[in-house]
């Protein structure tokens, strides 16, 4: 038996996703800029694919350009609004961004901007308060990521875009692990540029977009034939791009029901992993995302187990799951994240990360909590230690 429990690191691609991109690599093959009927045909698609994703946020066409994914997305905010300035001026970022933010805006910081990272409370979040205080007469972008992927914990958005919304200072948000999992309306919420990818709602990789309220100007980061409303030059991945469509469109007709459902597992999950001992829950209790999970691992005597020698274990096991972020867990080196909720350096190289998709269902869960009960046991035969308290109603 094999399981998957690394949704928030990528998901399958939807086959309704793969039949309409088989469609455009048949018949849609001709390059949108061209003014002939091969060229129009894959224009039409395109436009199409915008519409699609632009309803997932309940926003119009025009406020979606496509990028290669939610990295591209998030550089295209940051640099889109640095280069409209002669001098370095003010931005304000948190302390557990991804690094799709935190590299950019540590580049832009070596090019003399100033950058004020929040820091967060011992669940990972902001406090509103902070953020009005970091507030100088040149700051020009605030970005706070809506979901943390590592654990989970959801910003309050709403609050904190509108503070800089009062302000007159542009609010962004990296929304690449909320888009199809929570309902989004950039109509009421107080954001002016939102990032996405494809492949982290059931559509293709190499895909993503980034969301630019009307009105908002950024400048290009690259240069050419002026595509994409003149942000993003280079022929589009067609494709790529109108699998995210079809994905986009099917998110955003499911995204209530399958919330629901994605939280009721990760509670039955959370209600098994809780009575085991070494398992101790990182990110916020309940604001966190529906079909996340996440713990750092110790012993019985509080002796912090590597998190990559669980998913190691676990892998052997047929189960797969990740320590940290996808893009980091590779790496050697404590979790930013963790450790910029107070969390020393041997703790944060002890998580582990449990994300859950359409295809996970309760035998999952069951199998799941019965193996990694299995492994810790294994790691501590004689460990026996009181369950924390549950945190879930």
């Amino acid at each position: 038996m094999q399981l998957y429990f690394d949704y928030s690191a990528t998901t399958p691609c939807r086959s309704e996703a793969i039949a309409a991109m088989e469609e455009v690599l048949h018949n849609h093959w001709g390059n949108p800029s061209s003014l002939h009927e091969w060229g129009q045909r894959s224009a039409t698609a395109l436009e199409q694919a915008r519409m699609q994703v632009a309803s997932l946020l309940h926003g119009s066409g025009e406020s979606i350009v496509f990028t290669s994914g939610g990295t591209e997305a998030n550089n295209l905010a940051l640099w889109g609004v640095a280069q409209q300035y002669a001098q370095p001026q003010h931005m304000i970022t948190s302390q557990v961004e991804h690094s799709a933010i935190s590299k950019p805006m540590a580049a832009l910081e070596r090019q003399g901007w100033q950058i004020t990272r929040l820091a967060v409370d011992r669940w990972g979040q902001v406090n509103p308060v902070d953020l009005e205080g970091a507030l100088q007469a040149n700051t020009v972008l605030i970005s706070i990521i809506y979901g943390q992927s590592e654990v989970g914990t959801l910003q309050a958005i709403a609050e904190l875009g509108a503070i800089a919304r009062q302000r007159g200072i542009l609010f962004h948000t990296d929304g690449v692990q909320v888009a199809g999992r929570i309902p989004i309306d950039v109509q009421t919420l107080p954001v002016d540029l939102l990032s996405l990818s494809s492949h982290k709602l059931y559509g293709p990789q190499g895909a993503g977009a980034l969301y630019i309220r009307p009105g908002v100007d950024l400048a290009a980061m690259n240069r050419g034939g002026g595509q994409e409303m003149g942000l993003r030059s280079g022929t589009q991945a067609l494709p790529a791009i109108v699998g995210f469509g079809v994905a986009a469109e099917l998110a955003s007709n499911e995204v209530n029901a399958a919330g629901l459902q994605l939280q009721r597992l990760r509670d039955r999950l959370y209600h098994q992993l809780n009575a085991l001992p070494g398992l101790h829950l990182t990110g916020h209790p309940w604001k966190r995302l529906p079909h996340h999970l996440s713990f750092t691992v110790t012993l019985a005597d509080g002796t912090p187990l590597s998190g990559k020698s669980v998913v190691r274990q676990l892998n052997l096991a047929g189960i797969g799951i990740s320590s940290g972020s996808a893009c980091q867990s590779g790496q050697s080196i404590p979790s930013p994240v963790l450790m910029a909720m107070g969390y020393d350096e041997a703790m944060a190289k002890s998580s582990i990360r449990l994300t859950l998709g359409r295809d996970t269902s309760e035998a999952d869960i069951d199998w799941l909590a019965l193996v990694l009960k299995q492994q810790l046991e294994w790691a501590e035969p004689s460990a026996i230690a009181p369950p924390t308290a549950p945190l879930f109603a």
